[in-house]
Formats: C-alpha cells, sequence, structure tokens
C-alpha cells in the first residue's frame, strides 16, 4: 500500500502551553495530584495534562510517593 505523499502520520503535535512554567510539584498537595489520575488510578497521559517533559515526570514521581505513603489510590 503506497502512502499518499502531503498526509501526515500520527497525531498532531501539541504546542507548550503558558500554564506550565515549572511549578513546584509536591506529594502533599493531594488536590492537584488527583488532578492528574484518572478514575482507575492511573496517572494521566502527557497529551491530556499538557505538561512539559519535566513537569510531567515530577509529577510522575510525586504520585509514586503518595502512592506509596497511601495517600492516592494504586492501580488495580
Amino acid at each position: 500500500m503506497a502512502i499518499k505523499r502531503g498526509m501526515k502520520r500520527g497525531l498532531p503535535r501539541m504546542k507548550p502551553t503558558k500554564r506550565c512554567q515549572h511549578p513546584e510539584i509536591d506529594y502533599k498537595d493531594l488536590e492537584y495530584l488527583r488532578k492528574h489520575i484518572s478514575a482507575q488510578g492511573q496517572i494521566v497521559s502527557r497529551r491530556k495534562t499538557a505538561l512539559c517533559s519535566r513537569c510531567q515526570r515530577n509529577l510522575k514521581r510525586a504520585i509514586k510517593r503518595a502512592r506509596y505513603l497511601a495517600l492516592v489510590p494504586h492501580v488495580g
């Protein structure tokens, strides 16, 4: 099957948002963490949170610390 010229593959790239100014993400800030956890207890992807890669990594770390201390639910 030939690939048509001029067609883009995949999803469009997200533009960086202005709201991500590298906020201090703390594992004790449960309201902020719960906004970035799905109903099943999974961490919401970077496409949906619109955070930069550094902030998404810090968010992941904070959620895992909060899970270890049983402040937020685990998956499964």
